[in-house]
């Protein structure tokens, strides 16, 4: 018997009868990417900003107190200035800030002579990225300071600065380092990884429970039919949320998008395809609610979080899990999806990434479809 489009879509429309009779999954489906957007993009900020700082100037000159006004300034001091040793000892004995700055004497001096300046810093290093962070914000405007200094004293422009203040930075495709720029465009990632996996893995499951699924086996619809009718309409339902989820990016958090759109909407409609499959996949296996759920949980969002990049960069892993984390493809859509959003990368450059979202699409399909025939053959 040939693969019949007709049979494929009657189980779609069977398929599209029963989401309509299910609210729980058309609410499930609408709210939960407002839930994820709400959560990581207005809640989580990996900036520091208003960080609580002591300080004692025991320079105590103009440049000293310029310097000050730019690290007050940038937005990521909250500045408290002391005076005196006592003072001092009571505001660390406190434990109420994370750091102590100390200007040491002939700041000043040094930066009139164009020298470094000197600045201690004493971060709490309990948390490690916070005290890194805290240093790198220091020099930076250490360094800015210096270069309004030298253009308002022009007499002292020819002397020749250190290597340190002469270097110039500049942030490509995210010049404020703002780390929703970075967060948001990554989203999809998750809301599909888990979401379309969900939709699948318990509606099917739960046919298996309650004997549907065996009737509907029974049938002449062949295993491929079965499996792509239930793709088409949760693969309609889960690209609105694509949809939802670019719409809240470039009107609510204003970022932009640069690259191709076309290719954006192709990787994700493979994805989407991939990770239906993989749920499809999961509640032919289990068959039971669930255990579909856990198993869902754990293909949708593990990888989402640990292997795809989104909070630990995968350079920073060791070799093996560098090359483990290429058989997922939520780190091949991520690295998709944050490029277009922030760059105008041709799209030849994704290309890889895009055809190992596709490789994994059709293993996923091929290995539901040999599931569903070892089902139905004896």
């Amino acid at each position: 018997m040939n693969f019949s489009w007709r049979r494929a879509r009657s189980i779609a429309y069977k398929e599209y009868k029963h989401i309509r009779r299910d609210p729980f999954t058309l609410a499930v489906t609408l709210i939960l990417p407002l839930l994820f957007v709400g959560l990581f993009g207005f809640v989580i900020d990996l900036d520091y900003k208003n960080l609580r700082v002591y300080v004692r100037d025991n320079d105590q000159t103009s440049v000293s107190r310029r310097f000050l006004q730019e690290v007050a300034s940038s937005g990521y001091f909250k500045l408290l200035p002391v005076h005196g040793q006592l003072e001092l000892e009571r505001a660390l004995m406190r434990n109420d800030s994370p750091a102590l700055m100390i200007i040491r004497q002939g700041f000043g001096r040094n930066i009139r002579n164009a020298q470094p300046g000197q600045v201690q810093l004493l971060a709490d290093g309990t948390d490690n990225v916070q005290a890194g962070i805290m240093g790198t914000y220091i020099q930076g405007a250490l360094q800015q300071a210096a270069a309004i200094f030298a253009k308002e004293n022009p007499d002292i422009s020819s002397l020749s600065a250190p290597a340190g203040e002469r270097i110039r930075s500049r942030f490509l495709f995210n010049p404020e380092l703002n780390s929703r720029w970075f967060i948001v465009p990554a989203l999809s990632t998750i809301i599909i990884g888990f979401l379309a996996i969900v939709l699948t893995a318990l509606t099917v499951a739960k046919e298996w429970e309650n004997g549907s699924m065996e009737l509907l086996l029974s049938t002449p619809v062949r295993p491929a039919e079965i499996v792509l009718g239930k793709l088409m309409p949760y693969f309609l339902l889960t690209f609105v949320d694509v949809l939802v989820v670019f719409v809240l990016a470039l009107y609510v958090f204003r970022i932009p998008f640069l690259g191709s759109f076309a290719l954006y909407m192709t990787a994700c409609g493979v994805y989407i395809t991939g990770a239906l499959a993989l749920g499809l996949l999961i509640s032919v296996v289990t068959r039971q609610q669930q255990a579909a759920i856990q198993f869902a949980f754990a293909a949708g969002l593990l990888p989402s979080f640990i292997f795809s990049g989104f909070i630990f960069p995968i350079e920073n892993m060791p070799l093996f899990f560098q090359y483990f984390t290429a058989l997922f493809p939520q780190r091949w859509f991520l690295l998709i999806s944050r490029t277009v959003f922030l760059s105008d990368a041709a799209p030849a450059v994704l290309g890889g990434a895009l055809l190992a979202i596709v490789a994994f699409a059709a293993v996923m399909i091929l290995l539901a479809v040999h599931k569903f025939k070892t089902d139905v053959e004896p």
